[in-house]
This record gives structure tokens, sequence and C-alpha cells, in this order.
């Protein structure tokens, strides 16, 4: 009797009982051949069909119909998609400033297609492998436990070194295949069995106690860790080479190229591989391994049509690691939305930490404030619209008081909506004020600070206007005809709108515009003195 046998019956002491170990013995009684009742023996003539029908076939259908078989057993069933990761689904779109969506009936059924797909290709990777040439090193018993085994597994934790258990609704894919780790792991199972020699076993209390437990998961961990780079020798290593995968082109050499080196990245998946490069580009930056070949994967950015979609690493949570900065940020420059990216990044994740902080009662402090309020720059995301997030945050906050710390101004003379503001007195205003309605400035008593947008649009005359000194959103003053009597503010953070305008004489721009300068009216420049910069555009049609 073998010991790889016996050590089978010990890890699955019901194995011996199942349908398909049954079959096999009616089989042989119906051909007059010895059956027996010992465990032991039962799984060996198992194994033996094991390797009958997962070999070396000339018909690749044979292969493709057992994979089918394990597909309906161990891939997720539609049903068994939990609500919580479609709830998860709209949880990131938030993050990333989408607001609150409806994840309807079909994007339900697209998003559980992906993960079925995803968990499907994930699962033959493994039966190809095991079942190819390259594993026949390996007795049947060890390759047979390694897959029972890894079926039990959903992702692996970077930071905990560990994978998490799988169930019945886990949406994540099969554990990613390394070649690599996988040997090491069965080659030091079956030298233990056998009573061998295991190679740096004896020094090394960490890996005795891992054989000891015999425990598949934590061994594959082990030797993922042991196998990857980390942070303090491979990933020091930040020379490489930038790959490009095309829209629209083949995912396969994608895929091929992330598997086995977990990056923690979905697009391992070939399903989501696939509709990633269907949406645009898709660029990895792959540093030198010791042969000096560009393979292991650091970054990748994801473009959706000639936007950049997202930037990942393979930190944990897939943030970049400590090292590879500098390359990122050489790349990004290469895209016309690198910049406004890494912003719209790093205020998402910002406005996450802020918000979380909000729930849990922590207290905000003067700096998240002055990014909530936005006084340094507008709080941008990836939606369409303003991030819904800030404005719940804000809703019950003492806004007053709140601004009163931020600009050293007494409650008294902050404004906070358009009937205060017009009560003259006030210093600053925080938010909007809209008076496209007025046609006449006449007591007109506006805020020394506007910290958003001013609309004064259906002003015909500046006579009597006085406007702030500040205003930090857009300034609309396209229906003055005339810049006579009129008094710019020294500062405007947005647009200024005088389309209106047909004479420049008696006009003084502001010195700094934070974006765009709209005179389209003009029909002379005589006396025009533009501002020394503009951050945006110039419209002098």
């Amino acid at each position: 009797m073998e010991r790889g046998e016996q050590f089978l019956h010990q890890k699955f002491s019901e194995l011996h009982t199942t349908e398909p170990v049954e079959r096999e013995q009616e089989r042989k009684k119906r051909k007059g051949e010895e059956v027996s009742v010992k465990p032991a023996e039962k799984i060996a003539d198992f194994l033996e069909v094991i390797k009958k029908t997962h070999g070396h076939h000339e018909d690749p259908r044979v292969l493709e119909r057992i994979k089918k078989g394990y597909h309906k057993e161990y891939v997720i069933a539609p049903e068994d998609v939990p609500e919580s990761y479609f709830e998860l689904q709209k949880r990131l779109a938030r993050e990333q400033g989408h607001g609150d969506i409806e994840i309807t009936d079909e994007m339900k059924e697209q998003l559980t297609e992906v993960i079925i797909a995803d968990q499907e290709s994930t699962l033959d990777n493994w039966v190809d492998y095991l079942s190819s040439p390259d594993a026949d090193a390996y007795p049947m018993w060890v390759r047979y436990w390694a897959f029972r085994s890894m079926l039990r597994l959903s992702s692996y934790d970077k930071e905990k070194k560990a994978f998490a258990k799988r169930r019945k609704d886990t949406v994540a894919p099969f554990p990613d295949l390394n070649r690599e780790a996988l040997a090491y792991v069965v080659d030091a199972i079956d030298k233990k069995i056998q009573k061998q020699d295991i190679s740096g076993a004896a020094d090394n209390p960490e890996l005795q106690a891992l054989l000891k437990g015999e425990n598949f998961g934590k061994l594959y961990a082990y030797a993922i860790e042991k196998v990857t780079p980390d942070d303090k020798n491979e990933f020091l290593k930040t020379v490489g080479e930038w790959v490009r995968y095309e829209q629209g082109s083949d995912h396969m050499p994608l895929v091929q190229s992330l598997q086995g080196h977990g990056t923690g990245w979905c697009t391992a998946g070939e399903s989501t591989a696939q509709d990633q490069l269907q949406g645009g580009d898709f660029y990895v930056y792959y540093s030198y391994d010791k042969s000096g070949k560009p393979t292991i994967p650091r970054v990748a950015i994801r473009m959706q049509e000639n936007n950049i979609a997202e930037v990942r690493g393979v930190a944990p949570d897939q943030n970049l690691d400590p090292y590879i900065g500098e390359v990122v940020d050489k790349k990004l420059k290469e895209f016309p939305d690198g910049e406004e990216y890494k912003k719209k990044t790093s205020d998402m994740k910002r406005l996450t930490e802020i918000e979380k902080r909000h729930k849990d009662g922590k207290e905000l402090g003067k700096d998240d404030l002055g990014f909530l309020y936005e006084f340094k720059s507008n709080i941008e995301g990836f939606g369409y619209e303003r991030d819904p997030r800030i404005d719940e945050i804000l809703e019950n906050r003492d806004k007053k008081a709140d601004i009163s710390l931020l600009t050293g101004y007494v409650k008294e003379q902050i404004s906070v909506n358009n009937e205060e503001g017009l009560r003259g007195g006030f210093k600053f205003h925080y938010g909007d004020i809209f008076l496209f309605d007025f046609e006449s400035a006449e007591g007109l008593k506006l805020p020394e600070t506007v910290s958003g947008n001013l609309d004064l649009g259906g002003l015909k005359s500046a006579e009597g206007l006085k406007l702030p000194e500040t205003v930090s959103g857009n300034l609309d003053l396209g229906g003055l005809i005339s810049a006579e009597s009129l008094k710019l503010p020294e500062t405007v953070g947005g647009n200024i709108w005088l389309g209106g305008l047909i004479s420049a004489e008696g006009l003084k721009l502001p010195e700094t515009v934070g974006d765009t300068i709209g005179l389209g009216g003009l029909i002379s420049a005589e006396g025009l003195k533009l501002p020394e910069t503009v951050s945006g555009s110039l419209d002098l049609r």
C-alpha cells in the first residue's frame, strides 16, 4: 500500500466512500476483477482512473468535458452571487465620485457572467497544468491533494500572507497558478510522505511547522512568498520595460503575463482582461527578473478610450509599491490627463478616508475641513457631477463655525446663502450667488469674497456695481455691453464671461484668472491689456 493513498485517506476521510470511487469498484466487480474494502486501496484504484481520464489526450474534447464537470460542481452558480457583491460595486462607484448608482438586473447579469467566466478560466489553468506532461514528475496522489485543496481557497491576502477560504457564494477567481510555488509544495510533501530529506527544512522552524500541519493553503502561501520578489530584494530593482496591449487585441498574452505573479489584479482573469481591452489600451510595466527579462508585473495603467481609467500596483490593496513611483510619474506625463488623473485619485482616496472617520463619529481637523470646503482647489472625481459625499458630510455641520475656523472671520461676517449674501456687511460668502435676473446693480451689496460662482449675467450696466475682491469660481457678466465703471475682482479662480462687450475701452482684467476669459464679442482689441497668466482659454472670436 502506497503511503500517498494513506495520506489522502487521512486528509479526506470520506473520499473512499464517494460516488466516483464506489463507481470504479462496481466496474471492477462487473469485470470480475478483485476489489478491496481497504480505503487506501480503493483510493489507489480511483487515482488510476484519474490518470487515464485526465491524461494526455489527442482529442482535446475529452478534457473539455472533464472541465465542464468541474465547472458545474465548483464554479459559483448565478443564484449564489451574493447581494453584498453588488452593494460593493455601488460603494466602489461612490468612492470614485460617481454618486449613488443603481445596479439594474441587466448589470447584475453582466457582472455575474464575468465572475463565472473568470472562475472557469482560473480553474481550467489548474486542470490543464496538473494534466500536462509538465506535472508527470509528481505522483497522482499529490496532484490530487493539491487540486482538491486548491478548490477550498479564495483570494490571496498579501498583508496576511494567507488565502481566504472559499465558500459557496465566493465571487473571487480561483488562486493564481504559480508553477514554481506549486512545485515547491508538492515536492516537499511528496518527500515528507516518502520519508526523504527536504532541502532547507532542517534549519527552518517555520517550514518544519508548516510541513507538520500538511495544510496546502498555508504551504502554498509560504511558497509564493518564497519565490515571488519582495520589497527587500527584487522590488528594489525598478529597471524594466513598459508593454502596451492595444485596444481590441488578443487578451491572452496579457493574461498569461500576469498569471502566477500574485498581482491581485482582476485582469489576470480571462474574461475581465478581454472586457478591459475592449474599452481601451492596457499598459503594464515589467521589471527585469534574475535572467534580465521583463517578466515581473509592477504597475498597470488601464485606459478607457483615450482617458486613464485606473492605475494599479502590486502592494496590498493594489497600491503602488514604494519603489516604483518615479517610473509611474514619468509614464503618466505621456498622457494628456496624467496629472488630472493623479489629482482625482488623490482626492477620491482622501474623501473616502474622511467619510469613514465622519461615519465613525471622529472629529475632522482643520486640513480636512479645508479640503471639504474646497478652499485650495475643487475636489475632483471620476463622476460627471460633484461628488454627493461632500454635501452629505457637511449637511449637519455648523458651516459658519467651520468657515470661521478656516478663515479667521467671526461667524457674523460669514454668509452661506443668497439671501444672507445680499444683506451687506459680510466678509466671506460660502457657495454660489446667482443673480442672473438682476438687470441693475443699484443697491446691490456683495461680500468681499465669494468662495463659489457669481452669476450677474443679466446686468446691462456696471454703474454702481461693487464686485467682491475675490471670486473663487466663475464670474458671469455676459450681459454687459460696456466696461464703463467696471472694476473686476483682483482674483477670479474660474472663468470670466464678458462676451457682451464690443469694446475693451476702460477694461482692466484681473492679474490672475484660473480658467477661461470670454471676450468673444469684441470687435477691436484697442486698449485691451491681458493678464500675464491665463490657465484656460482666451476667447477673442
